[in-house]
């Protein structure tokens, strides 16, 4: 048996219609096409293989991604794929594949690392935790089309470069290139739908569905709210079916709006995080507060525990998964109720850090 390894250039092929049968069997396109960025030959070298008999058995993949915030950039690592023939499974193949996809992001400076699952004990072995936070909104109802100036748009057919123009306005958005958002536009079932203004400039689009996942979900929009609500209704009539709207907790303007409107809203988590860089995230954590003036903010690893606050009322974690929800949340400041009031506060000056994955990112 070798591996866990990265696949040669030659057997990329081979790694891509194993995932097809383990994991797309019954789709008419291949899983390739669904993560465009993530299952490519530009990414083979973050792809973990582990062969037997010269056939491929089992396999994770690692992405990195750029998030910008308003604070800080972080590097994230998203993993996904994560599959072993059903033949070889109980071995622990799996396993090795992840360590593997954890030791690239540590060695490519990933702060942290994300993944979606249902199997949350048996990641929790490996060190991740629910965390961050997700809203959603189902949008049941047909509501007013306020601005009767748009003109929408329901195919895939726009130009990437407007489609990044948008993106880069979020204050929390993953950096791309043209060929990026280019490939995205290409996943099957992955429905783009776009507002313009009378002047045909774009300013709103918004994505529903990626392949086999996330079907009635917009995972994907941009531009200011009153466009957005908009582009919203138009695509709840024309789809004439409810649709689940995706929501990172920092958008609190589109929140308050989707509120008043849609039928059922939920919090959620993000994914399963793990932190894999502790002293660069500390680093980075430490300069966002000194940058609102906070200079006395510690944030360090103290033998086995890690020691925060301000100054010199300090606190101490123990528990990692603790450190992980505190830092992205949904755990806040105050809701630490051993912690003096004034420090509580100052902390949640940035805490918990906005930190989101637009579904087109995500693996």
């Amino acid at each position: 048996m070798q591996g866990p390894r990265s696949p040669e250039v030659h057997e990329f092929s081979e790694v891509v219609e194993f995932l097809n049968q383990n994991l797309r069997l019954s789709s008419s396109w291949t899983i390739s096409s669904e993560y465009p960025t993530a299952l490519s030959a530009n990414n083979i070298h973050n792809m973990s293989i582990i062969v037997e008999d010269e056939k491929i058995v089992s396999h994770a993949v690692l992405k990195p991604l750029v998030i910008k915030t308003p604070f800080c950039i972080f590097k994230v690592g998203a993993i996904g794929s994560v599959v072993t023939d059903p033949h070889h499974r109980q071995r622990g193949l799996s396993s090795r594949n992840i360590q593997n996809c954890l030791s690239l992001a540590e060695k490519q400076d990933c702060d942290m690392v994300i993944l979606w699952t249902d199997q949350f004990d048996f990641y929790r072995r490996f060190g991740f935790e629910l965390a961050g936070i997700e809203h959603t909104y189902v949008l049941e109802n047909k509501i007013e089309i306020k601005n009767t100036k748009l003109r929408f748009v329901d195919n895939n057919r726009v130009d990437p470069e407007a489609l990044l123009k948008l993106h880069t306005q979020h204050t929390v958005h993953s950096m791309r290139t043209p060929d990026d958002v280019r490939n995205f536009l290409k996943i099957p079932n992955s429905n783009l739908y776009t507002a313009w203004n009378e002047q045909n400039q774009l300013v709103a689009y918004a994505v529903e569905g990626k392949g086999v996942d996330l079907t009635n979900y917009v995972h994907e929009w941009a531009g200011s709210v009153d466009c957005l609500l908009d582009l919203f209704s138009f695509m709840q009539q024309k789809r004439n079916q409810p649709m689940t709207i995706m929501v990172p907790s920092h958008s609190t303007n589109l929140k308050k709006n989707l509120e008043k409107v849609c039928t059922l809203s939920h919090q959620g988590f993000l994914g399963m995080i793990k932190i894999v860089n502790r002293d660069a995230l500390f680093a980075k954590i430490k300069k966002a507060f000194r940058a609102e003036g906070f200079d006395q903010i510690v944030f360090e690893k103290q033998g086995d525990v890690v020691v925060f606050g301000i100054g010199t009322d300090l606190y101490t974690i123990k528990n990692e998964s603790d450190l992980t929800r505190l830092l992205f949340g949904p755990l806040k400041p105050t809701d630490l109720d051993f912690m003096s009031t004034e420090t509580q506060e100052k902390l949640a000056t940035l805490l918990p850090l906005p930190l989101w994955i637009w579904g087109w990112d995500s693996i």
